[in-house]
């Protein structure tokens, strides 16, 4: 298995919340991991690596009195999801963000981000009986 290399603590997201392409509108997924540093989505299509986007994030009235965020990110990786292969995991990190709209990702990450659980059970956590 392969070393864990972040130094971020991340959190799984437990709340809907679509990632747009400023520049097109287009949907380029949905945050399904979080860290102060970045996040990855669920996409249907994979992003290459390296490239930088200008994204918007639309927010709820419960974390911000703004209606979105926008700024830039880089994709850092992307793979195929192992469970689901009509669905790409990609990994952003972030690039630049206004200071303001940070404090709001911070509020995200805190608020609906959940402490990361493995996937699979182990025996110990079945009642056998």
């Amino acid at each position: 298995m392969k070393a864990e290399r972040r130094k971020l603590d991340r959190k799984n997201f437990t709340y809907y919340m679509r990632v747009l392409d400023e520049a097109t509108g287009e949907l380029l997924g949905q945050i399904s991991d979080i860290s102060t540093g970045g996040f990855k989505i669920e996409s249907s299509a994979p992003i290459p690596l390296g490239m930088n986007f200008q994204l918007r994030i639309d927010q709820t009235r419960e974390i911000s009195n703004k209606s979105y965020l926008t700024f830039s990110a880089r994709v850092r990786w992307c793979q195929r999801d192992p469970y689901d292969p009509t669905i790409y995991n990609v990994g952003f990190q972030l690039v630049d963000m206004t200071p303001a709209d940070y404090d709001v990702f911070v509020k995200m990450f805190n608020e609906y981000g959940a402490k990361r659980q493995s996937h699979h059970k182990s025996n110990s956590d079945y009642i056998w009986g």
